[in-house]
């Protein structure tokens, strides 16, 4: 089928543009959404017609948008999960929990903005897409952790923290100046807890 697209859809085209789509995805979700017109003689006159207004309106959307990128962009994210020793979360993050962090920042989104393909389902830091318009798009940091504490630690580390990563080898050199004492007490705990399990095990 043969549309007429009202915005820019970088998969698609740019404003104005003839192109053909599968039917269902022109039924279903272009055309609802108020992103495309079947392109029938009428719905392109129409589209002329109307395409400096539409221009218009959408530089001025752009713009708007631009701004609220400028602090958006980079943006961390933190949020508590369970998860299991493997870094295994036990659910996952979706696109609401990210659009909902970032409105508790105050920042004017919606939940639609963000794009994530499948959920996240491991702690650590991940890059995730918000498309606050068709042309503006920005990367934001989703920062999963099992507490707040271990997040700081993540976020300065640059990597997901496991609990049974050894003080000596892995956590204690980097962290030691990044947490609390009580926090790094816990990380040895742990470490010397999981050394013995292996002792008696061998």
């Amino acid at each position: 089928m043969d549309v007429v697209l009202l915005e820019r859809i970088d998969t698609l085209g740019a404003m104005g543009a003839v192109v053909s789509v599968k039917p269902g995805y022109a039924r279903n979700y272009l055309i609802p959404q108020g992103k495309a017109l079947r392109a029938s003689k009428h719905n392109v006159a129409r589209f002329e017609a109307e395409r400096a207004e539409r221009e218009a309106k959408n530089a001025e959307a752009r713009a708007e948008a631009e701004k609220v990128a400028e602090g958006l962009a980079g943006t961390h994210v933190v949020l508590i999960r369970q998860a299991s020793d493997n870094l295994q979360l036990y659910g996952s993050v979706k696109a609401r929990d990210i659009a909902d962090g970032l409105i508790a920042k105050g920042f004017e989104v919606d939940r639609s903005n963000v794009v994530l393909d499948t959920p996240i389902k491991t702690l650590g830091l991940h890059e995730v897409k918000a498309a606050l318009h068709p042309e503006v798009v920005v990367t934001v940091i989703a920062n999963v952790a099992r507490t707040v504490d271990e997040a700081e630690v993540q976020e300065q580390l640059g990597r997901a923290v496991r609990r049974a990563d050894t003080v000596e080898e892995e956590v204690a050199p980097e962290v030691e100046d990044l947490v609390e004492p009580e926090v790094a007490e816990e990380l040895e705990a742990e470490a010397e807890y999981n050394a013995r399990n292996d002792d008696d095990e061998d």
